[in-house]
């Protein structure tokens, strides 16, 4: 019953915010179209359900061949492969949208773990790695919301590289929670606290609607 109305949700959820949000996909698109490299949207390998890659959609804010520049897989604050306009795009989460269209296509749901590229994946510790998919990947989740400053504490860090890695344990360590935890409820919840912190950037709600998180250990 869970996954029936989980399923259901995702596509209420994402065929509402496709029509909802159609003027400012448009406006994207123009500002795209005649900006930067001049590229709409980005599609790129991650690993999904049942650890199968699948490509995911974004809007373009970074510099053609970007993965193979630089930090690589890491994005750093003013990170010299991102565009000016997708700057701005990354900042405000709009580059993620277009995942809108994974979740209709039933690759992603609204609500799981970061679907990420297969680099980033194998700094999961093994036995996490192995389960993490069980769930379908998400356009947010319990992962995405603690972390969702990940890009800033990276870029503060005096080794980026060491701080990525070290913050997957942990990382894993919410989304088996996730796991555990999964009904139409905690779904929702989620979906609440991602709204509200975008709005309410410092706020600590997550903490106090969900006691029972891992306890944070770096």
């Amino acid at each position: 019953m869970y996954k029936f109305s989980k399923r259901v949700l995702d596509i209420l959820i994402a065929s509402t915010s496709l029509v909802l949000l159609s003027p400012l996909f448009l406006f994207c698109i123009i500002v795209l179209l005649f900006t930067g490299e001049h590229e709409v949207f980005y599609r790129q390998k991650r690993i999904g359900y049942k650890n199968r890659p699948f490509g995911i959609w974004k809007f373009a804010t970074m510099v053609k061949n970007s993965p193979n520049i630089g930090t690589g897989a890491i994005t750093l604050r003013n990170d010299p492969r991102v565009t000016r306009f997708g700057k701005f795009l990354r900042i405000s989460k709009i580059n993620e949208l277009p995942q809108i269209l994974n979740v209709l296509t039933g690759q992603m749901s609204i609500v799981g773990p970061r679907p990420l590229m297969g680099v980033s994946v194998a700094l999961y510790p093994e036995d996490i790695r192995n389960k993490i998919y069980d769930a379908k990947p998400g356009m947010t989740g319990i992962g995405s919301l603690i972390f969702r400053d990940e890009e800033k504490l990276v870029s503060e860090a005096a080794d980026p590289h060491a701080m990525y890695a070290s913050i997957y344990p942990y990382k894993g360590a919410l989304e088996i929670w996730y796991q555990q935890k999964a009904s139409f409820t905690t779904d929702c919840l989620i979906i609440f606290l991602t709204a509200w912190t975008i709005i309410f950037h410092k706020s600590q709600l997550v903490g106090k609607v969900f006691k029972d998180l891992p306890i944070r250990n770096f």
